[in-house]
């Protein structure tokens, strides 16, 4: 590819630093190719032609405070090494912008695919689908039962009152970048800061957790993959954010006349009620009051959403698949405020 200004990657400089800092990484003179899926993070796979790494930097612009922490995200990732939680081997961070443009990390590129496309999650077969999902749950399952001191990383964040600091983030981020009316988005923010649940054990929490994020092989998950939102805070947030992410027209057609669909239209994905049924048997945890969570991670990725939609607007992103983000957001708004208002009996 290019390493020209403006695609995210200035190859020769990266290969100067390399050589400098890690010289046996590399032999020769590198190229590199933008992997598909991130619409937040820039990824690249880059290569001397004898091996390949995978290379993590932030979008080119529109960068807002504490977004997009490339040391977050590997030191998380360096940390769950050991751990149950399948995560990429980490070789080295780059913290200094002045190198390629903006911090980065290098990181080994693992075995598996991610499940973006219709055609690739139907081909698995029903039986196979449901077996890949509770391996999602029962994997989210280890990631909340990893203690956060024993891997070193006691000091990423506070559970209590997380979610209220949760929602100001979010609200705060919302206000950095608004260009355009969004109905409702206020009146939600508003109503999920009136009942504001405060968490039990807290735990790690991924903060993006969905099938697209995974790496699959065989069946069987070998990487959890996108860290930059990871933290100490309430787990049933993550547990939220994968119902949420099923029933999204997120997972791609096969052309483009073919709209993206939700992954749980797809047969032999389970139904919400047997993932949290999963969760709860595995986990232990208390999931009787989903209602908020889910609430908020429909504001969440509404916002979210709409700081993707900002920066293709301001030409900030690189590749295909943004042209429909920005419908995607106020159904999102409006099922916040739906499931805030259903009956206490209702299963949303």
């Amino acid at each position: 590819m290019s390493t020209g200004t403006g695609t995210g990657l200035d190859l020769v400089r990266l290969s100067s630093y390399l050589n400098h800092h890690r010289p046996d990484l590399f032999r020769g003179p590198l190229t590199a190719t933008l992997l598909p899926g991130g619409r937040s993070n820039l990824t690249f796979a880059v290569t001397d032609g004898r091996r390949e790494l995978v290379l993590r930097r932030p979008p080119l612009a529109h960068v807002q405070a504490g977004a997009h922490d490339m040391s977050r995200e590997y030191r998380v990732i360096s940390a769950l090494g050991p751990s149950a939680v399948p995560v990429p081997v980490t070789e080295l961070i780059c913290p200094d912008p002045a190198v390629i443009g903006a911090p980065f990390y290098l990181m080994r590129r693992c075995p598996g695919v991610a499940y973006r496309r219709r055609s690739e999650v139907r081909a698995l077969g029903s039986e196979a689908l449901r077996r890949l999902i509770f391996d999602l749950v029962d994997t989210l399952v280890d990631l909340h039962a990893v203690d956060p001191a024993a891997v070193g990383l006691a000091d990423l964040g506070k559970a209590a009152g997380f979610n209220a600091r949760q929602l100001r983030t979010w609200r705060r981020q919302l206000d950095g970048l608004r260009s355009r009316d969004l109905p409702g988005i206020d009146d939600l923010a508003g109503r999920l800061a009136d009942g504001i649940p405060e968490p039990g054990t807290g735990s790690l929490v991924h903060g993006d957790y969905r099938l697209d994020n995974v790496l699959v092989r065989d069946g069987r998950i070998t990487a959890v993959l996108d860290w930059e939102m990871s933290t100490l805070g309430d787990p049933l947030s993550d547990l939220a954010l994968l119902l949420l992410y099923a029933d999204q027209p997120m997972l791609a057609g096969d052309g483009p006349d073919d709209p993206p669909s939700a992954i749980s239209s797809i047969d032999g994905y389970p139904a919400a009620s047997e993932v949290v049924a999963r969760y709860a048997e595995r986990s232990g945890r208390d999931v009787s009051h989903l209602r908020w969570y889910r609430a908020f991670a429909s504001f969440k990725l509404a916002v979210v959403l709409e700081g993707v939609h900002f920066r293709h607007q301001h030409g900030a992103t690189l590749g295909p698949g943004f042209e429909g983000i920005a419908e995607m957001v106020q159904p999102l708004i409006d099922s916040g405020l739906e499931i805030l208002s259903a009956p206490e009996d209702s299963e949303i």
